[in-house]
């Protein structure tokens, strides 16, 4: 099997979870929004992006270096993943501690304390999770992933549906959240003792240290990520409270949604291209700019879209409880097309041992964000947050590229070009949904075929892009 067929294979594993997940996530988004109202949604909020930032103390990077290094070296799984098992336990700990000082000293009450200590735990078992989950990426096992995946997000939606059903509140959605990460947990420990790998369990303090000390980079980035796409609903809610915290954070869920395609695709080709690093740099550029030019492909028009339809989109989701949002959409659905951009570029830089230029990329992000947001948040409130979030997401971009730049990865002028033709071909189908003013279930249809139509008008997909689909179909 070529290596783009096996890309294809996860990567298809991956994306019907991930259509599964979106389709469980969007269902259980819609129902606890209007459930829970917005003040207690402003909370639900809080716990998981405060519990969000926090969750790099229980992995430290490790997930992601044992992924770079057992991707080149399989024989080396079992040590690494027998003795990072018991290391991340100890920094659970830890985790449960640093949450709970962080919550007496914020003078949270006793509810948000409850509900952030519970999600802690949720943050623990999917971080367990994420080294399962790196470790079936680094052996290109996606399939495993991707059934670990549905069965987390189905089992969340059954339980979520109870709460609801039984009137169990912001505790019981809370409780839902664990259980679906355990049992998900013990299904992804089964099935990589059994059919990928056995964890050789010890804790080698000599080996462990070892682990740490190249984790660190990615520790260090992981927890600036966090802070940097966490921090704001945080800030919202400390400097102008839960109502427009529940407004934001509506917005935001949305938008992680279409996120976690992103996650998807990273999941797959972030091993691939550990080993082009390895084996041929060329490689390892190509499969950057492609990542960028299929990305673009799909998202920029989706933005433009969004644009049009932000205020019929939340009508429907959330209810007129929620229609402050969206503003917030219009402005916030552009950070997924900057964010497809970075991520491209930060899976290249990573997969590159360039991972302290990461680290520093993301401080100064985060640090620019915290700035602005004290600036934008007081004027503006949530529209502030989402245009802080936007804006940080070009200073990113611009880093990035300058950093790509001097390392000697020169995107070929075609991606330029490409991504010329996508946003020309998403202009017109902006003008053509102006034109037509369509119900926004009749505009998308309509415009997936206007879209395509130009695309395929103006020879958007190339001779290599035919190579890849014949390669996929197993043609060549």
């Amino acid at each position: 099997m070529s290596q783009v067929q096996t890309i294809f294979k996860n990567m298809s594993w991956l994306v019907i979870s991930q259509i599964i997940a979106s389709v469980c996530g969007f269902i259980w988004t819609i129902l606890m929004a209007r459930y829970l109202g917005v003040n207690n949604y402003g909370i639900f909020g809080f716990a998981t992006s405060l519990t969000g930032i926090l969750a790099m103390t229980v992995d430290f990077g490790i997930s992601n270096h044992i992924v770079r290094h057992i991707a080149t070296d399989y024989d080396s799984a079992p040590k690494y993943i027998g003795n990072a098992i018991p290391l991340k336990s100890i920094f659970s700990v830890g985790t449960i501690i640093l949450t709970l000082i962080i919550l007496i000293l914020m003078k949270a009450n006793e509810l948000v304390i409850t509900v952030t200590l519970l999600f802690t735990i949720e943050i623990i078992f999917k971080s367990f999770i994420g080294l399962l989950n790196g470790s079936f990426q680094a052996f290109e096992e996606g399939k495993y992933q991707g059934i670990g995946n549905t069965i987390l997000h189905v089992l969340l939606l059954i339980f979520i549906l109870l709460t609801i059903f039984t009137d169990l509140g912001l505790i019981g959605i809370a409780v839902s959240y664990i259980l679906a990460n355990l049992i998900a947990l013990v299904y992804e420990y089964y099935v990589l003792n059994k059919h990928v790998v056995k964890p050789k369990f010890e804790l080698d303090t000599g080996f462990c240290k070892n682990i740490f000390i190249f984790a660190i980079p990615f520790a260090v980035t992981g927890l600036l990520y966090n802070i940097y796409y966490s921090i704001d609903i945080v800030m919202l809610t400390n400097m102008v409270g839960d109502y427009p915290t529940g407004i934001y954070n509506a917005t935001y869920k949305l938008i992680s949604v279409l996120s976690l395609f992103y996650s998807t695709y990273t999941a797959v080709i972030f091993p691939v291209m550990s080993k082009f690093y390895k084996n041929d740099e060329k490689l390892l550029l190509i499969s950057f700019e492609k990542s960028i030019k299929y990305l673009m492909l799909v998202i920029i028009p989706l933005a433009v879209a969004t644009v049009f339809y932000s205020a019929d989109i939340i009508q429907f989701i959330y209810g007129n409880e929620y229609n402050g949002a969206a503003s917030v959409l219009c402005i916030l659905i552009w950070t997924v097309c900057l964010l497809f951009i970075s991520g491209a570029a930060n899976t290249l830089l990573n997969a590159s041992h360039k991972e302290v230029a990461v680290t520093k990329i993301y401080a100064v992000a985060a640090l620019f964000n915290i700035i602005l947001n004290l600036f934008m948040i007081p004027k503006f409130t949530y529209n502030g947050a989402a245009m802080t979030t936007v804006l940080s997401d070009v200073l990113i971009v611009i880093i990035q590229f300058y950093i790509i730049y001097k390392l000697g990865h020169r995107p070929n002028k075609k991606l330029y070009i490409d991504i010329l033709k996508i946003i020309a071909g998403s202009i017109i189908l902006g003008i053509a949904l102006y034109i037509l003013n369509l119900n926004m279930w009749v505009a998308l249809p309509v415009g997936i075929i206007i879209y395509l139509a130009v695309m395929y008008i103006i020879r958007f997909f190339d001779k290599d892009d035919k190579y890849v689909i014949r390669e996929i179909l197993g043609k060549n």
